[in-house]
């Protein structure tokens, strides 16, 4: 097979219909007939499931994914990337925020530039000043944190070579973290400049934003542990200095210490530090726990459609 579009569900019931319509055209445009639309459902709670097992009634080139429940977007999509099986694999959002008349484009990227990834990044990223200056400090504090630099705007979509496809997958982390993983995965990758749209809704919430920071930190980088040995070092040596400072003055100049402003301050800080570095242990051992019991990151329910012999005894 030739392409795999790869796309998820997740209250996407008003775009489907027309995501169905223009991802083929674009397909058939591309590779005629020997193409697959693999939907993935991230258990969402509207009706999008039943619209695209409808499809699958409809059209042989679509596969619903069903997921027992909702495991995340990163891992609904790494999902659907495994049970792609085209050479091409074109994974991209279905709310039509990101036109599937983009694989055009990334195709004629890909040939010509002789690279296994071409990717989207907006000229602009969309949305309102806070989105836009939240996203702006993600990719700040990630290289701050991490010393890896993400491309900056990215979007879902991008065109990947069936090798690298292949390499990607092999990474078996349950707290998934995908920009990261598309980076370090390697190969040659090229950025296709594009303007995405505004149909919907953010569904990342600040709160959301910051858990995926975090995460993000704490799974490409032990940083803020080394940092926590040295933030221990300098209130040490800061410590010693003043302790000095403090015995020098009882006893050459003899005044009196009045102890409580220093004592409290003390206190404070040095409990915050301790609450907030049990904290970043303590997300790293949650993470080793999650990792050691090797759960698989998503569950599989059901699967609709065309579906290879590789999968159907799944």
């Amino acid at each position: 097979m030739k392409l795999s579009i790869v796309a998820t569900l997740y209250q996407s019931a008003p775009y489907i219909a027309e995501f169905h319509l223009r991802a083929g055209a674009a397909a058939r445009q591309l590779v005629g007939d020997d193409f697959e639309i693999v939907l993935v459902n991230d258990g969402s709670p509207d009706n999008s499931l039943d619209l695209a097992i409808k499809l699958t009634e409809e059209d042989a080139h679509v596969v619903v994914v069903d997921l027992s429940r909702n495991f995340g977007h990163h891992k609904a999509m790494m999902t659907g990337l495994a049970h792609a099986n085209g050479e091409r694999v074109f994974l991209i959002d279905s709310d039509l925020e990101e036109e599937p008349e983009w694989l055009m484009r990334f195709s004629e990227s890909l040939e010509s530039q002789k690279c296994d990834v071409v990717y989207g990044v907006q000229e602009q990223r969309k949305g309102g000043l806070i989105e836009r200056w939240t996203g702006l400090w993600f990719y700040v504090l990630f290289k701050c944190f991490t010393g890896l630099e993400l491309p900056e705007n990215l979007v879902t979509a991008r065109l990947m070579t069936r090798r690298y496809v292949e390499a990607l997958l092999r990474h078996q982390e349950r707290e998934l973290m995908i920009a990261g993983i598309w980076l370090i995965t390697g190969f040659v990758q090229e950025p296709q400049t594009v303007k995405k749209h505004s149909s919907s809704e953010t569904t990342y919430t600040f709160r959301h934003k910051m858990s995926i920071l975090v995460n993000s930190v704490t799974s490409f980088s032990n940083r803020p542990l080394i940092a926590i040995f040295y933030t221990g070092v300098a209130i040490f040596i800061l410590a010693t200095i003043y302790t000095s400072y403090l015995v020098g003055s009882w006893y050459f100049f003899e005044k009196p210490l009045s102890g409580w402003t220093s004592v409290m301050a003390s206190i404070w800080l040095l409990g915050g530090l301790v609450i907030s570095f049990v904290g970043i242990l303590g997300i790293y051992l949650s993470k080793i726990f999650s990792e050691t019991k090797q759960r698989p990151y998503t569950i599989v329910r059901h699967v609709y459609g065309r579906v290879s012999a590789q999968y159907s005894n799944q």
